[in-house]
């Protein structure tokens, strides 16, 4: 019994320390709340949450409590710049065309010249320089004459005889196709010798080179990347 009376008297200091910490918890506000409308001697009205003045006539109402309006919902977060860069930029599709071949002729007498199609200038030559035989009649008067054997004989085609006899045909310079690099030097010098001519034509000429530069930056533009 002492001993339990003793441990009681040790632990009522601590209980009232613990009391003194203790706080009591805020009273909630009612719920409905009374308002007073009073009317003094001179007809002024009021409204208050206490009773009216003597002297006042008063009424009283009871009415809700106004409550706060609801916290805001919170505005959402803004997109990342990162997921903004997701999605790649529209850009513009440039198509071009496969750079076109240039090939550099030779004429027979050595001189050289560039085109555009692989065909050379054409030029008409006889048969006989192709390598074609030509007839050497053997009716002329006397040819028989002392030489009694070669009346045996029908006239015979001899190929060594260049007899030129009228006929030829058509031919165009041999054509090779330029390396990618050799095509482009020779577009650029090509520009060069047409600006320089430019200088000395008339205006109709200007008109012509004009055009005809205008193509040449524009195939260098695509074949050449670039002028």
């Amino acid at each position: 019994m002492h001993t339990a009376a003793a441990l009681i008297a040790s632990l009522l200091p601590l209980l009232a320390v613990a009391a003194a910490q203790v706080q009591p918890l805020p009273a909630q506000p009612a719920a409905t709340v009374t308002v007073y409308r009073c009317t003094s001697a001179t007809s002024k009205v009021s409204l208050q949450d206490a009773p009216c003045a003597a002297g006042q006539a008063q009424q009283a109402r009871q009415m809700q409590r106004p409550m706060d309006a609801p916290a805001r919902p919170a505005p959402p977060l803004p997109v990342p710049p990162a997921a903004a860069r997701a999605v790649p930029p529209a850009r513009d599709v440039v198509y071009l065309a496969p750079p076109r071949p240039l090939y550099e002729c030779v004429t027979p007498d050595g001189a050289r010249y560039t085109s555009d199609d692989g065909r050379g200038n054409p030029r008409w030559v006889p048969l006989w320089t192709l390598g074609y035989p030509a007839v050497r009649p053997h009716s002329v008067v006397g040819d028989n004459i002392g030489h009694p054997d070669r009346r045996m004989h029908p006239p015979h085609r001899d190929v060594n005889w260049p007899v030129a006899t009228g006929g030829g045909t058509w031919i165009r310079d041999d054509c090779t196709m330029l390396p990618p690099r050799e095509a482009c030097a020779r577009l650029r010098d090509r520009r060069s010798a047409l600006r320089t001519r430019f200088f000395n034509a008339q205006e109709k000429e200007r008109d012509a080179l004009r055009t005809e530069e205008r193509a040449l930056n524009a195939r260098l533009d695509n074949d050449c990347g670039g002028r």
